[in-house]
């Protein structure tokens, strides 16, 4: 057998255990393969009393192989997804038809099919370590669990558990696990299999409950229990946080809500259609592509230059301690770095140390301790010397950070790199003032640092290969994900992360009531409406952007579309933001914020709008712009984009990101609908010669999926 082994004992009790090639155990076609050959030796073999399921790695079982499943939308039929549904649900039956008892001695995260073998086994004992968490968490991939996890979930720990548990997609440590009934035992780790041991030889029942005949389902009369009614009406309207057009949430509400009432066998049968329907279904493809396989590649260096020897910060220099500076030296710094923090003043890179003791509150006194004791603020440049790497964040000037550049590689030796974390200055322009521009990148960090994940890595001009494997490898000992983009104005995340807060203005013009161009925003799937998004940004940092691009390109450069709503409301009206008391929205001391009643005042409301045609404009406009991005040379890859999109500013993780929704919705199509609301709204939607060609070739962004399995695993 691939993937495990089965030890017979003398005291009957055989131990199975998972061990297959690389990191941790997954499910896939060849552990389902070796799993119907154990059971059908346990059935078979009398001398075998019961059967201890373990893992010989740190981790129990981590779930399905997303590369394998990634495929399913582009080469399963919804009748061929089902049969490989049925095919690990019957692999998880056979072990409750053994007539064996089967015990899971869980000596680690037992994930997704993991924990679905698990609860297929009789008893479930977990190992008391804060690392070995358990659940369902399927649904943050598009999908369900599809071998029984449902319906075993629902009828072992009640409904209401098994909706929290199965709609957040959240793990639960051993003392939760316990109390939830979702494990039956916690025990330490030198004592699980003894643990085991002594289950099986209290001579336990081999047959489940649903298995006894006359077993009656939990919830055989439906609807008629008010108790059940109501608790099923709020998790429904529970779904909207979920996030809007994400199939996942309702099907495993429905699988639930069936799995409780119906016969065992007919309950898997309707949570494996549930599953089929999920798996040919481009949502999961968009989520697992983008967040799991491309997100994994991107961490373990997919975009490194090869031949360049692994780089290795001891000690970085961070240059201004504002909200961005003070995020990036707590980052490295709680990734092991010694960091120089320098500001103005002493006492303002005291400050910027002082968010380091802000976010450190959850770990104990002698941790923070040790992390804080890297971070040494100053104003003194000198202390730079021996820095192997510097982060520039200063005030968005071309000639403030040119100043900051030369006063710091006066001081820097001749191998450090010097990165910017600028969000829209061109990295070429900005590397005319230093000394070595091959060794000069962007490295641009998201607010607030400590918990935005992503990094966009920008090459210069001049910036060399070494200098990008360096700035790569800094990033991953952040632990952050890295993105890389070649240089022009916005780079890509600020470049088009603006088409949304433009379009939102754009409607306002246009007679859109602001709390319908907030909702539809928010209906498609971005995290926050653009008018509030333009109030937290304040007018002045768009309206910077556009005239600078205007001073610098004068009549070449077009405004986007809501520069002039933008223009309107801070020069005429006199609001410019949450800062100065409030744009789009107003502020109430004590109170909850809320549109500004005056709006209707300046721009009024008309008929005629449509919020599917405005979730579309929000969704073709970014799409539209990511293309453009990709035809100019700016992004050299859809993964690029589409982690950039979603990881950066919000983009609905459902389309998977911007390139993905342009291949889910079809290039031909997405051409023709780009075309029809270029006439309407402006040539801010209209395609390129080059997006047309590839229409007319019908070619998508992404190659055809490929066989799987010649890939290395990528567990759920």
């Amino acid at each position: 057998m691939k993937t495990m082994r089965l030890d017979k004992a003398e005291d009957g009790f055989a131990i199975l255990t998972l061990d297959a090639d690389g990191a941790m155990n997954v499910v896939n076609d060849d552990f389902i393969a070796d799993m119907e050959q154990v059971t059908k030796l346990v059935a078979g073999d009398d001398a075998i009393k019961g059967v201890i399921v373990t893992s010989a790695k740190k981790t129990f079982m981590a779930g399905a192989d997303l590369k394998q499943l990634v495929i399913g939308f582009e080469t399963l039929t919804p009748a061929e997804a089902y049969a490989f549904s049925q095919r690990a649900t019957g692999m998880h039956r056979a072990i409750e038809h053994s007539g064996k008892p089967w015990v899971a001695a869980i000596n680690g995260l037992a994930l997704g099919g993991g924990f679905e073998l698990a609860l297929a086994c009789h008893h479930r004992i977990l190992v008391d370590d804060p690392k070995a968490l358990v659940g369902l968490p399927e649904v943050n991939v598009g999908l369900l669990p599809g071998s029984g996890g449902t319906v075993r979930l629902g009828i072992i720990a009640g409904m209401k558990t098994a909706l929290d548990l199965l709609l957040s997609g959240r793990s639960v440590g051993p003392a939760e696990a316990l109390k939830l009934k979702i494990v039956d035992e916690v025990v330490p780790a030198g004592t699980l299999i003894d643990a085991a041991k002594a289950w099986l030889a209290t001579g336990p029942d081999a047959v489940k409950p649903w298995d006894v005949k006359g077993w009656v389902p939990p919830q055989k009369k439906g609807m008629t229990v008010p108790e059940d009614s109501a608790a099923y009406m709020m998790a429904t309207g529970g779904l909207a946080k979920s996030g809007y057009n994400q199939p996942a949430p309702l099907a495993i509400l429905n699988s639930v809500f069936q799995g409780l009432q119906l016969p065992f066998d007919k309950a898997l049968a309707v949570e494996g259609k549930h599953f089929a329907k999920l798996l040919t279904n481009p949502v999961a493809r968009n989520i697992i592509r983008t967040t799991f396989i491309s997100r994994l590649a991107a961490e373990k260096g997919a975009r490194r230059p090869e031949g360049v020897p692994k780089f290795e910060a001891k000690k970085v220099g961070v240059l201004g301690a504002g909200m961005m500076g003070a995020g990036i030296a707590f980052v490295s710094a709680n990734a092991g770095i010694d960091v120089v923090l320098i500001d103005r003043d002493t006492v303002t890179a005291e400050k910027g140390k002082a968010y380091s003791a802000k976010v450190l509150g959850k770990l104990t006194q002698d941790q923070a301790d040790a992390v804080l004791a890297r971070i040494t603020p100053t104003d003194d440049f000198a202390l730079l010397e021996g820095c192997d790497l510097v982060v520039e964040a200063v005030f968005e000037d071309t000639e403030i950070k040119a100043e900051t550049t030369k006063k710091a590689e006066a001081v820097l030796p001749a191998h450090a790199v010097f990165a910017s974390n600028t969000s829209t200055l061109p990295i070429s322009q900005l590397a005319k003032a230093s000394l070595r521009p091959d060794q000069f990148i962007g490295l641009h960090f998201f607010s607030p640092v400590d918990r935005m994940a992503l990094v966009e890595v920008i090459m210069g001009q001049q910036t060399s290969k070494e200098t990008l494997a360096k700035g790569l490898d800094f990033v991953a000992q952040l632990r952050k994900t890295p993105i890389v983009v070649n240089d022009s104005r916005g780079f890509y995340t600020s470049r088009v992360f603006q088409m949304l807060i433009h379009e939102g203005a754009a409607m306002l013009a246009e007679g859109v009531p602001p709390a319908v161009i907030e909702n539809s925003a928010k209906a498609v799937g971005m995290p926050v409406g653009p008018l509030a998004l333009l109030d937290e940004l304040t007018l002045d940092l768009p309206l910077k952007i556009v005239d600078q691009a205007i001073a610098e390109e004068g009549d070449k450069y077009t405004p986007p579309a809501g520069t002039a709503v933008m223009r309107r409301m801070k020069d005429e009206i006199g609001r410019s933001g949450r800062k100065s008391g409030g744009a789009f929205y107003e502020y109430p001391e004590g109170g909850k914020k809320h549109l500004w009643a005056g709006l209707g005042e300046y721009f009024p409301v008309k008929d005629g709008w449509d919020v599917e045609e405005l979730k579309r404009r929000y969704l073709y406009a970014q799409a539209m712009e990511t293309a453009r991005c990709l035809e100019e040379g700016v992004l050299e890859t859809p993964e690029d984009a589409d982690l950039g999109a979603v990881y950066g500013w919000g983009f609905p993780t459902w389309t998977g990101g911007t390139i993905s929704y342009i291949d889910t919705i079809g290039i031909e199509n997405f051409v023709k609908e780009a075309d029809r609301m270029a006439q309407l709204y402006g040539p801010r939607f209209l395609p390129s010669a080059w997006l047309r060609e590839k229409a007319a070739r019908s070619e998508a962004f992404y190659a055809p999926a490929e066989d799987a399995s010649t890939k290395e695993a990528v567990p759920a």
